[in-house]
């Protein structure tokens, strides 16, 4: 009875500092303000006053890397449609669900503004995200609210995730939300396959800060964790034209770095892989292949300084399918699955810079400028300086537009209209 007393304490204890964060509670303030849904960020309340089972499922992230979850999503099957029971049919579990995906693509990388001291006001991008998902409103019309919120972005997962939990808890809202981050460590506990050596974890800067991984990781498991951060790569895979680095020169530069530095540390042999960014399958193979190069790259005396600390065998933990198993999962169990045919398609979203706000600065090709974009701080909840537009083909970059063909092919049909 003492430790459930304890921990029923320390709920409150975190309730309330959820409560008492100036961040999350003007986000709650500004949607209980407008319950008509009638200003940005906002939403209609009486939308989630009814049967939510056939409204859409939200997924969002920092630019088009959560597109990797949808395809997971729209592949999944591991249960019986019919019934439920374990064992794949050979019918997608979510095949009678519709999808909003947004990617917020003209304030990304969000791994970059911890690094810059703008945690908070990567946390208010976070709900705003949220909150675009939840509401109607949009640039060129209206989309549809949510039943459930999939948050395809590692670092807007470690940031946000229980700050959106909060702010769904106090609107009293019936939305469920899922995270990448505790689905992925909960793949790497269900999937280890022999795997028992250390986890090299891929991320961004501001995820691998965020401890988010290795925090999840030790309540599964107790293998040795080491993270990797790149600055430049989800951006790189974005096509960002600021980056000038080839993609494969960038993780080739990265991974022989890690691993100097895990040789320094005397580091656990590494077998497994973590992909902490929702970016990173799409180039799977060439993170395996810089792995494979070093390992096997020869030092100035001909010895092999890295073939102890990488197994020949790399086993590949990807989250996006664990989200895909978690939000099954969530909503069966809720029994909020869609129980008619979807009337409409999928719908996708992006976010663009705003040259008519108030002293917004752009660059040349139109973005948002560097210092004005990590300049900014919290405290404007309903700001515009970027709206939120349809995503089409035509704005993914070329690289990432083949990228998506290539590698996404349920996620490219939907965005060309096709079911």
């Amino acid at each position: 009875m003492l430790t459930y007393l304890r921990l029923a304490w320390c709920v409150v204890l975190a309730v309330t500092a959820f409560a008492q964060d100036g961040v999350v509670a003007t986000a709650i303030g500004h949607a209980q303000a407008h319950p008509q849904g009638d200003v940005p960020v906002s939403f209609v309340a009486a939308d989630y006053r009814g049967d939510l089972r056939d409204l859409p499922i939200g997924v969002f992230d920092s630019g088009v890397g959560g597109l990797t979850v949808l395809e997971a999503i729209k592949a999944h099957d591991r249960h019986h449609n019919g019934t439920g029971a374990d064992g794949a049919d050979g019918v997608p579990d979510f095949a009678g669900e519709r999808f909003i995906y947004f990617g917020d693509q003209a304030n990304m990388p969000y791994g970059n503004y911890s690094a810059v001291g703008r945690t908070s006001f990567l946390r208010e991008l976070i709900l705003r995200d949220a909150l675009f998902l939840l509401g109607r409103r949009q640039a060129n019309g209206t989309k549809p609210p949510v039943k459930a919120i999939v948050i395809a972005c590692n670092t807007a997962t470690a940031y946000g995730l229980e700050d959106i939990r909060a702010a769904v808890k106090a609107w009293g809202i019936p939305v469920i939300v899922i995270g990448v981050v505790e689905a992925g460590a909960q793949g790497l506990a269900e999937t280890a396959d022999g795997a028992r050596g250390g986890v090299a974890v891929l991320a961004t800067v501001g995820t691998c800060a965020s401890n988010a991984y290795p925090k999840a990781i030790a309540k599964v498991t107790g293998r040795p964790v080491r993270q990797l951060g790149s600055a430049s790569l989800a951006a790189a895979i974005e096509g960002d034209p600021s980056v000038k680095t080839p993609i494969r020169d960038i993780i080739r530069a990265d991974v022989g770095a890690f691993l100097k530095s895990a040789a320094a540390d005397k580091a656990a042999p590494i077998d497994t892989l973590m992909l902490g960014c929702t970016h990173y399958p799409l180039v799977a193979d060439e993170i395996a292949a810089a792995f494979a190069y070093w390992r096997d790259q020869p030092d100035a005396d001909g010895r092999k300084p890295y073939a102890v600390l990488v197994a020949p065998r790399l086993k590949q933990v990807n989250p996006a399918a664990w989200t895909a198993e978690a939000l099954w999962r969530s909503l069966y169990g809720a029994k909020m699955m869609a129980v008619t045919k979807p009337s409409s398609d999928d719908q996708f979203f992006i976010s663009v810079a705003n040259p008519k706000w108030p002293g917004v600065s752009l660059a040349a090709d139109g973005t948002l400028a560097y210092e004005y974009k990590y300049g900014r701080v919290e405290g404007q909840i309903g700001r515009e300086d970027t709206i939120n537009v349809p995503m089409t083909t035509d704005r993914l970059p070329g690289a990432t537009a083949g990228l998506v063909r290539d590698k996404l092919p349920l996620t490219w049909r939907s965005l060309q209209g096709v079911r």
